[in-house]
């Protein structure tokens, strides 16, 4: 039987994320294409391509959730050193694997490009790894546990994911309604948190918003169940509604 939920965490490898010379796309796609299929992303970690940081994390990760995805350094640089850290999390060797050595190989000979060592180094990867396939540059990602490796090229990445969810348990989507707000956070804050404490199984966020001089407020209701999301959603129906009667009796004339 399926479990309702079913955690992911994302792990975004290199410096150049952190420096800010790369501006990441990964993770709102993961993001999309997790919720539209019924995993929770939960968290998301940054590292640079240091070894020890990237073992720490992952191994932390991959204890706390079902499936961890990882992007970048997997290319034929110096400093492309995932395979090698997640060997080190994993304990075993990091090695040439046939399989990818032959698939690049191939791919460089028929563009007569020569097959150097640096280039090799994108058929490393943990011994007992699976191969995901990359479509757009043939250099494979990997899969091992429960840990998805993927290129950081967002187009590259995106095509790895395209192989990758099909052999993903997925869990009970989470269902979701929208609704705009007039009143800021300060106003709706108190009565928001008390619909959100009758409505556990709900989570309610709210998203202040500025347009045209005027603040208001966009919240969003999710449950798995229905019957919740829309008694949730009811609720803060009637909180707005009440909102706005309170400020019309402000502003109606007292009578004589």
């Amino acid at each position: 039987m399926t479990n309702d939920v079913i955690t992911a965490a994302m792990l975004a490898i290199g410096d150049e994320l952190l420096s800010g010379r790369t501006k990441d796309k990964n993770i709102g796609h993961l993001a999309d294409i997790l919720t539209a299929v019924g995993i929770d992303l939960e968290e998301v970690r940054i590292v640079p391509d240091d070894e020890d940081r990237i073992v720490e994390a992952l191994n932390a990760l991959r204890q706390r959730y079902d499936y961890v995805f990882t992007s970048g350094g997997i290319g034929p640089t110096h400093d492309d050193i995932t395979a090698d850290a997640i060997a080190k999390a994993f304990g075993v060797p990091c090695e040439h694997d046939p399989k990818a050595l032959e698939l690049l190989g191939a791919s460089y000979a028929a563009r007569g490009i020569e097959f150097t060592e640096a280039r090799k180094r994108m058929a490393r990867m943990p011994r007992g790894a699976e191969h995901i396939d990359n479509p757009v540059s043939t250099a494979p990602g990997f899969r091992i546990g429960n840990v998805h490796v993927m290129a950081g090229v967002p187009s590259i990445f995106q095509a790895m994911l395209d192989n990758v969810v099909p052999t993903l348990k997925v869990g009970k989507q989470l269902l979701s309604r929208t609704i705009d707000c007039p009143f800021g956070e300060g106003t709706i804050a108190e009565p928001l948190a008390e619909i959100q404490k009758q409505y556990p199984q709900a989570i309610i966020g709210s998203y202040p918003k500025y347009q045209d001089g005027t603040f208001w407020t966009e919240l969003v209701v999710r449950a798995r169940d229905l019957d919740v999301l829309v008694a949730a959603e009811t609720a803060v129906q009637s909180m707005i509604a009440s909102l706005h009667q309170n400020n019309a009796n402000r502003s109606a004339p007292s009578g004589v």
